[in-house]
């Protein structure tokens, strides 16, 4: 039949044959032939986008990273240079001490060389005192006060009891009667403790 068997096909069953066709085109497994469907249209999206959020912060741990190691260094350097500074303070601190106390031994040097010539021991003493007036100036001058012990309640905190005696008057019961070396505060911390006699 040929050409004209084809040619003397129903119409309605070419119609149906053809809509077969396009069904199975559009229906078929083959990937090739086919666009993916939205369930795998959906994961793409979904895979993209947490893709993106890793990248957004692993950007922003770098930069928090980046900007911690950078103020690490600064304070490094910071307290590098404020140790330095200290060190250079107490030095330099240190030196101003000497260069006063060296003032003071050049006054002593004077008194001596005068002691040795002089018959004038008014003068000498005159001198002397001028020389000690200048040593408790200078102390205070650098932070260091005697502690005003005779006629102080004792506290054991600013002295240092060696022994005790009787006291003559009533009113004169554990209060310090005597000091037999000074005491000194430098500010307000005791750098020797007055060693005194208290009544009892």
């Amino acid at each position: 039949m040929g050409s004209n068997d084809q040619g003397n096909i129903d119409p309605e069953e070419r119609d149906e044959k053809v809509t077969k066709g396009q069904g199975e085109t559009l229906n078929g497994v083959s990937g090739d032939k086919m666009a993916d469907g939205p369930e795998e249209v959906e994961a793409t999206e979904e895979s993209a986008e947490h893709q993106q959020e890793i990248d957004n912060l692993r950007q922003k741990y770098d930069e928090l990273n980046d900007s911690y190691l950078r103020l690490n260094a600064e304070f490094d350097n910071f307290r590098k240079r404020t140790l330095k500074e200290k060190a250079e303070l107490i030095k330099s601190g240190g030196e101003r001490v000497l260069l006063d106390i060296i003032t003071l031994v050049d006054d002593f040097e004077r008194a001596l060389e005068s002691l040795h010539k002089t018959e004038d021991k008014e003068a000498m003493l005159e001198g002397m005192d001028l020389i000690y007036s200048k040593f408790i100036a200078f102390l205070k001058q650098h932070g260091v006060n005697e502690i005003e012990a005779i006629g102080q309640p004792f506290d054991a905190d600013s002295f240092e009891a060696v022994t005790t005696i009787p006291a003559p008057e009533g009113s004169q019961k554990g209060i310090v009667v005597d000091c037999l070396q000074k005491g000194y505060r430098l500010n307000d911390r005791i750098i020797r403790f007055s060693k005194v006699i208290v009544g009892e």
